[in-house]
This record gives C-alpha cells, structure tokens and sequence, in this order.
C-alpha cells in the first residue's frame, strides 16, 4: 500500500552544455505499514519512524552526538535509507531530528543530524548470504535493546545507552530525561531484582515517531518533448535548440559531437548572464547524488499541522562522494534545508 512519496535519489547519467540535457534515474520512496521483523537490522531495511535498526555495531554514535544543537535534547530517529553503492556492499544513511517544534525554524538545520555507516560484505555481524525471507524464531521478533557486541541501546529511543537504573540495572538509556519519562510511565511500579525486561512490553513514550517501510521503485518518465526541450523548459531558457535530434540511444555521440572540456564548460560559466549561472549551480548540481526528504512525510509521521509543528520544504542530504570512513564508525554528514515559503503558509 504506497501512501506517499518521501525521497528521491537524482542519479545523474549524462550532462552537456547549456543546450543538453539532464538525463537522470530517480528512485522514488513510498512508506507502507510492514511487519516488524522486516523491519529489524538483520533485513538491512529502509524505514521511517521507530527506533533505528543500526547496521555496524561499531562507532554507534552516542548520546552527545546525538544532540539536538539548538536546545540540547535527544533526538528522534527520522528515517533511514539502506543505499549500497560501488565499493560499499552494505551502506546506511540515518536522518535524526528534534521533536520540539521551536527547534525548526527558519533557516535552522542544527535540529538535525546524519549519520552514514557501511559494511563489507564479510563482516563479523551478519552472514554472508542474503538475509532469510522469513521472520525470525520465537522471541527474536520483539524490540530488543542489546547488540550483539554487547552494547546496551535506551528503552525509549533506541539510541546508544551508557546509563543505567541505579536499581536494578536491567534497563539502559542515553540520558536523563529519557530515564525519568521511563520511570513515570512504567519502569517506577516495575523497578526490582526480579524484573525480567524482555517479558515487559515496552510503553508508548510518544517520543518515536510512527513506524513504516520505506520502499522504493523508478520513476515513470513519460513525455514526448526530447531531452534538450525538456533541460531548456525546465531551466526557463530562452535558447536555440541544436538541429541535431537528441534521443536517450544517441545522446553519448551527441555529447562526444560537442567537443567541450571542462575548461571551456569553466570559462563559460564565467560570464554573469542568468542562463550561465543557472548552469554553473546545474553543473554543481550533478555532481553529486543528494538523498531528498519531502515535506508529504510529516502528515505520515503525525506531526503535520496548522499550529506550531515540524516542518521543512525539502531536506537534502549530501553524502562523501568516496564513501570514506564509514566501516568502523558512523560518518557524519552534510543536510541541506529548503524552508517552507513563508507565501504558501
């Protein structure tokens, strides 16, 4: 059941001078209810809502890190897209956000972090083989709150949990706030030696966000105008169309035909006219494969409103082009937020 459209992942192909065209893949992302152990680590999912299902164990990032830089709360897993890609058989990117709507203003992206992380194929957490298309055994299908490596994950977010109930030590969490929202809300009247945490089910803290898959397929392209028309109209252009008729099949010897290089492309753009600076961003543009999170996500995820709420235009993410760093840490990167205008509020 695809119910809206969350991100998208430009790939681009092809690109020439200002009048070629922008040939790109787009994989567009659907949220759809799921059953929860598709949802665990081990399925490499893409997801939104609910506690990240972490891929490498190693450098999971901590509760500092995991700071909201404006008012210094924990913050929520938002979603995360599994994207392997050349030379990463295994790549993660995870997106967190503040839940406090004062957080998300104008031009404000410290409410939110990014964090990319990547395995080899042969690594010491999951097999080598693709993941069993069925769910796991009896009791290996409830939220669990220990990796496999020992480290202990907070009851209310899923987040790393380096403190523990000075009680009983059986529940962990990343900071003190989430501890005392666990202890109002259930663990006050559970709290002893003889507490058994994996027979309890874990209470709605309304802190996570209401969980879906994320599942992705192609775009549909369908139009009759050629790549050219389609780049020109697109970047509001004014400009000749070459005679030469460009089609998906010939457009490789239409670019060889060209015999620009960089250089030139370079000493193009140096000139201040509208059309050349639209192509200079353009030629920046394709350069790198951002994910995008569009705004149709917050009415999923319940925190779409009139009043004072969460709220973006688009949230881009960049990501390091060599996919660097990444295997024995989670990476942080780059996001990028488009505010919502402030004549469409």
């Amino acid at each position: 059941m695809f119910v809206t459209h969350v991100f998208s992942l430009p790939v681009p192909l092809q690109a020439t001078c200002i009048m070629a065209a922008n040939v790109t893949v787009v994989e567009l992302g659907f949220l759809q209810e799921s059953e929860s152990w598709r949802l665990l680590s081990p399925q490499f999912p893409s997801k939104a809502g609910g506690r990240p299902a972490w891929l490498g164990e190693a450098g999971v990032p901590g509760p500092e890190a995991l700071q909201c830089g404006v008012c210094g709360k924990p913050l929520a897993f938002l979603l995360q897209v599994y994207a392997p890609c050349t030379g990463s058989f295994h790549r993660t990117v995870f997106l967190f956000c503040c839940r406090d709507p004062k957080c998300h203003q104008v031009a404000e992206n410290r409410c939110f972090k990014v964090f990319r992380n990547q395995l080899p194929r042969k690594n010491t957490t999951y097999s080598y083989g693709p993941p069993p298309d069925s769910p796991p055994c009896d009791g290996e299908n409830s939220t669990r709150f220990q990796l496999k490596c020992g480290l202990r994950l907070c009851r209310v977010c899923g987040c790393l949990g380096p403190k523990s109930c000075s009680k009983c030590h059986k529940v962990n969490f990343c900071s003190k706030l989430h501890q005392v929202m666990d202890w109002k809300l259930q663990h006050k009247q559970l709290c002893s030696e003889e507490f058994d945490v994996n027979s309890v089910e874990v209470p709605d803290h309304k802190f996570l966000f209401p969980e879906y898959e994320l599942v992705t397929e192609p775009e549909e392209l369908v139009s009759d105008t050629n790549p050219v028309e389609e780049y020109n109209l697109a970047a509001g252009m004014d400009v000749e169309i070459c005679p030469t008729e460009v089609t998906l099949p010939n457009i490789e010897s239409f670019i060889d035909d060209l015999s620009l290089d960089e250089s030139e492309l370079s000493a193009m753009a140096k000139h201040e006219t509208e059309e050349e600076k639209f192509f200079n961003k353009f030629k920046k543009r394709i350069s790198t494969e951002p994910e995008q999170v569009m705004p149709q996500l917050l009415n999923h995820l319940k925190v779409d409103s009139l009043q004072e709420s969460i709220d973006w235009g688009i949230l881009v993410v960049y990501t390091c082009s060599s996919n660097c760093i990444a295997e024995t840490q989670y990476a942080e990167e780059f996001l990028w937020k488009q505010d919502v205008p402030a004549d469409t509020i």
